[in-house]
């Protein structure tokens, strides 16, 4: 195995990704307050805002108002999720600094999510990706469903390196290889990961991973061995997953944020604040956050 890196980015996607799955509606006053304090932790990248058509996912209605409002750090990326030509359009208004396209490694996932192959539904962003490099935007591919899937089971290792190859040939800066349902171990994660860096280059791979068996922080550590070194995290690990019922989401970024600190790993971001920021986030929504690490040095803190 190779030495780990010595400094990874944490991509934060609590205020996006984390929050699009809430039942009750979450003022943009919150979702603003929750990203200040998530850009004051030193994050170079924030998932912030999605433009879709609110009538598919209503709480990110206030997407533009969020990404108007927010206070910017100097060099931190503000990332938008686009489906589409319009939603281009609502994060080049938005100032978005990177957009991100998706596609899933599952062919059953594909025709039962969006009802096309996968070749179609990487098809409908060439538009999409031609007009954010032609804006000076960075692209990033996110890639559903490769570690398995909960209709066809397994994904083979060509499947992901094929949209791999699709989403590079579209221009995407950064790839995500993400486990959607959190079915990953700890070898298979390795696998992934160099099929994935045989047709990509490695330093523009991150790994997202959901902790719905508990083998989110494994994977990751997983990940590095073999050089990976971007990670998606959710403050307070906000963010269901609709497909395993009381499942927990993403990956923690507090529980992250301790690991890296603990093995001498660069982040670049104050845990002490990222703790503060979850638990602000789970004090409006009512619940104790997922992030272990989180919840036991706020107790810690009130002693």
């Amino acid at each position: 195995m190779n030495a780990l890196p010595r400094k990874v980015k944490i991509v934060e996607v609590g205020p996006r990704d984390g929050l699009q799955n809430e039942k009750e509606t979450i003022s943009a006053d919150v979702k603003i307050e929750l990203v200040n304090r998530l850009s004051s932790a030193g994050f170079a990248n924030i998932e912030a805002a999605s433009f879709v058509s609110p009538k598919w996912v209503p709480q990110m209605a206030t997407s533009a108002e969020v990404m108007e409002r927010i206070t910017r750090r100097a060099g931190a990326i503000y990332s938008a999720l686009t489906p589409n030509m319009k939603g281009l359009e609502g994060a080049l208004a938005a100032k978005a600094d990177e957009v991100v396209i998706f596609g899933s490694a599952s062919e059953a996932f594909s025709q039962k999510n969006i009802n096309c192959s996968i070749e179609e539904s990487i098809a409908r962003f060439v538009d999409v990706a031609k007009a954010a490099k032609d804006n000076g935007l960075r692209l990033r591919g996110s890639i559903s469903c490769a570690f398995g899937c909960p209709y066809q089971g397994d994904v083979p290792l060509d499947a992901v390196a094929d949209v791999v190859a699709r989403m590079r040939d579209l221009g995407c800066d950064e790839i995500d290889i993400a486990d959607t349902i959190g079915v990953a171990t700890p070898r298979k994660t390795q696998a992934v990961m160099e099929r994935a860096a045989s047709v990509f280059r490695l330093d523009g791979i991150s790994g997202h991973f959901h902790d719905t068996y508990g083998q989110a922080l494994a994977n990751i550590y997983a990940s590095l061995e073999v050089g990976v070194s971007i990670f998606h995290s959710s403050v307070a690990g906000l963010g269901g997953c609709p497909y395993a019922k009381g499942a927990t989401g993403n990956v923690a970024t507090e529980d992250v944020l301790y690991m890296m600190n603990g093995l001498g790993i660069e982040t670049g971001i104050d845990l002490e604040i990222v703790v503060d920021a979850g638990q602000y986030i789970s004090g409006i929504l009512n619940r104790k956050g997922a992030s272990r690490a989180g919840n036991a040095i706020a107790a810690k803190r009130a002693g």
